[in-house]
């Protein structure tokens, strides 16, 4: 994957929590400015070229200019698989202190980009529905898409013959979710899921991370097609939940006493 870099320059390079930062920034497949990503690394800008410099030598980015600016994505899936088997592993460590789980980390869990596929409870939830349809049959390396499988996913307008033809990347594979332990959904069928669920709006990206909010038109479609049902998990949590009001004013019950 990076010619002339051994495995200790690039964990050196990852391990660096500027350039981590960096990196999980373009998680979600999008390219993004050395302003954009130093933002995300909390570093100054000279500081964030020096970094990416040494990202894209190493051939972990890839970057191309537009006009003034230059642009930076992952220079392949290859990389976004790399990443997201790291931070699997580094969920495996002993737990420290506790920490409240934030309404960001709860989007993330719930459904998130992973390069260019779907993640989070999301992305499982539609791969273990897929499975449990016999519409995909997954091994531990790879996948196909059964004729059900097929139809379905032209139901929803995926270019099924399009997608056979492509090249470069595996048709089909599982990948293992950081967060629900399992796998969800990768290769090229997986980013055409995503990708189509997007442009029907059945989930929308949300702003300043991979998080991706599934929408009414959404929560519909997703029963529908894939009997995925994750309702629920919509509903605000019980320490969120507004105080009921008391339907009859203050004032009106200290009359009636």
């Amino acid at each position: 994957m990076v010619a002339g870099v051994n495995l200790a320059e690039v964990a050196a390079l990852v391990g660096d929590p500027a350039r981590a930062n960096m990196l999980v920034a373009l998680l979600d497949g999008q390219a993004l400015t050395a302003g954009e990503l130093a933002f995300f690394a909390h570093v100054t800008p000279p500081t964030a070229s020096a970094h990416l410099a040494k990202l894209v030598d190493a051939q972990l980015l890839s970057v191309a200019a537009q006009g003034r600016h230059r642009y930076f994505r992952l220079a392949s899936p290859l990389v976004a698989r790399m990443l997201e088997s790291i931070s699997l592993v580094s969920g495996l460590k002993p737990p420290g202190r506790y920490r409240p789980p934030s309404a960001r980390d709860e989007a993330l869990c719930l459904a998130r980009t992973c390069y260019d596929h779907l993640a989070g409870r999301l992305g499982v939830a539609i791969a273990d529905a897929l499975q449990a349809r016999d519409q995909i049959a997954l091994d531990d390396d790879g996948g196909v898409v059964t004729e059900a499988g097929a139809v379905l996913l032209s139901r929803i307008g995926i270019d099924m013959a399009a997608l056979q033809r492509r090249r470069g990347r595996a048709f089909c594979r599982p990948c293992i979710d950081w967060s629900e332990r399992r796998p969800h959904l990768a290769g090229a069928v997986g980013a055409a899921i995503a990708t189509r669920l997007m442009e029907a709006r059945w989930i929308e990206r949300m702003r300043d991370t991979r998080a991706v909010r599934i929408t009414p038109r959404g929560q519909i479609n997703l029963r529908e097609f894939f009997g995925v049902d994750l309702s629920a998990a919509l509903l605000p949590a019980p320490g969120r939940l507004r105080p009921l009001q008391d339907p009859e004013p203050a004032s009106a019950r200290r009359r009636a006493r």
